[in-house]
């Protein structure tokens, strides 16, 4: 990027299809120095990943709209639109999405999981995603799967 301004307008950014979810690139390690990345992600109602640790990267959500059950260790919040999460690197979290569709926003510090998600796309656009892959591509992006993975995921 080498110092230069960074600008998208509403509704730009690069998709990834996830089958079940979709996500949209806002910005990545190009357009941040890698310093961060930020996704956005639009998820039906009940969705969720598996448990997980980035071993890499913190994590943060800010929710846009609905809600999102969040998992943090032990800990369970609820969290509303306008609700903010940080996640350390290290730390086993998860979520669930409440009764409504929702939308949060994703970032992680450094840059880091686009192309988990690049990977876990193009599986599931070949019909090869299951829990073997998933924990593959995770392990590859220095993500470790530490909980069962919900049917609807992949």
């Amino acid at each position: 990027m080498s110092g230069e301004a960074f600008v998208l307008a509403p509704g730009e950014g690069r998709t990834i299809d996830l089958g079940a979810f979709g996500m949209t690139v806002k910005a990545g390690w190009d357009e941040t120095d890698g310093v961060f990345s930020l996704l956005e992600a639009e998820e039906p109602p009940g969705f969720g990943p598996p448990l997980h640790i980035h071993h890499d990267a913190a994590e943060a959500f800010y929710v846009l709209e609905g809600e999102y059950v969040m998992f943090l260790n032990e800990r369970e919040v609820t969290c509303p639109a306008g609700s903010f999460i940080f996640i350390p690197a290290g730390m086993t979290h998860g979520f669930r999405v409440g009764a409504t569709p929702s939308r949060k926003l994703n970032f992680y510090f450094p840059a880091a999981m686009i192309g988990y998600f690049d990977e876990l796309s193009a599986a599931i656009g070949r019909g090869e995603a299951d829990e073997r892959l998933l924990a593959d591509v995770a392990q590859r992006h220095s993500m470790e799967i530490v909980g069962p993975v919900p049917e609807s995921y992949v």
